[in-house]
């Protein structure tokens, strides 16, 4: 059963995440005057960042993650749900441009790194990634093995922070494409996700093992509608979070082309 007590506090995941938190300190502090001198401390920024964080650990180290790895598939994807929408979102609002081209910007790597950040690249990818892990295989052995799941979450909210990219970049060397595009970038990686989606949904059979035999939570709730439960949650976050980013941006570009008049 679920021990809702438990918590996990592994060093890897506990150190790992007080690690980031103490880079971005020492980055927007003793580093600032040397990447932006006279630049203030980014408050707000300080608070998306961190606020990344304890979602992040909430996401991976509360009883969700146990109940996702042992028991709901469709607990599994709500976990996910917030590694790909919430957390990258939070990370870069957190990021300050000059903390971020401080990491990126060098020319050696800038061919390389406009390949990958443009939005044909960070859609291929984020696309490709996401929809690999599901594969019934790839998805069984993530639950399965430890270390493979520590993997599929950290490749899920990399592939996110590319997935988010064009529309919130906060670098100047490798800005944010135009509001127009960033609308076309949305609709296309939404009809992209969909044959996802659509698997995992509509597929007549159970598509991971764990959860067909796992024990169940709730009565009358089985495998079947767990899965189709899954795929609505993976389609519906995501056509609301499509929707919410284009709606955005269609006022703000309307916004920048009156101001042009």
């Amino acid at each position: 059963m679920i021990d809702w007590r438990h918590w996990h506090n592994e060093p890897l995941l506990i150190g790992g995440l007080v690690f980031v938190g103490w880079l971005w300190a020492i980055m927007a502090g003793p580093l600032r005057a040397r990447f932006a001198p006279g630049v203030p401390y980014p408050r707000r920024e300080a608070w998306f960042f961190y606020s990344a964080l304890v979602l992040f650990y909430l996401a991976v180290g509360s009883p969700l993650d146990q109940i996702g790895e042992r028991f709901l598939f469709s607990a599994h994807m709500g976990q996910h749900l917030v590694i790909m929408y919430p957390v990258p979102v939070l990370v870069l609002c957190g990021l300050p441009w000059w903390m971020i081209d401080a990491a990126l910007d060098h020319p050696r790597a800038r061919r390389s790194l406009r390949l990958v950040l443009g939005p044909l690249g960070c859609g291929a990818i984020s696309t490709l990634v996401i929809s690999l892990w599901h594969l019934p295989w790839l998805y069984e052995w993530a639950l399965q093995d430890k270390v493979v799941h520590v993997v599929e979450h950290l490749m899920f909210f990399g592939v996110s922070v590319l997935f988010w990219w064009p529309i919130l970049s906060p670098s100047r060397a490798f800005p944010p494409v135009s509001y127009a595009s960033r609308m076309l970038y949305i609709f296309c990686l939404e009809v992209a996700m969909t044959p996802l989606f659509a698997y995992v949904t509509f597929s007549d059979n159970t598509l991971y093992a764990t959860y067909e035999y796992a024990p169940r939570l709730f009565a009358n709730f089985m495998p079947g509608d767990d899965q189709t439960l899954a795929g609505a949650m993976m389609k519906l976050t995501s056509m609301f979070v499509s929707i919410l980013a284009f709606g955005l941006c269609f006022f703000r570009w309307a916004e920048t082309n009156r101001d042009q008049k």
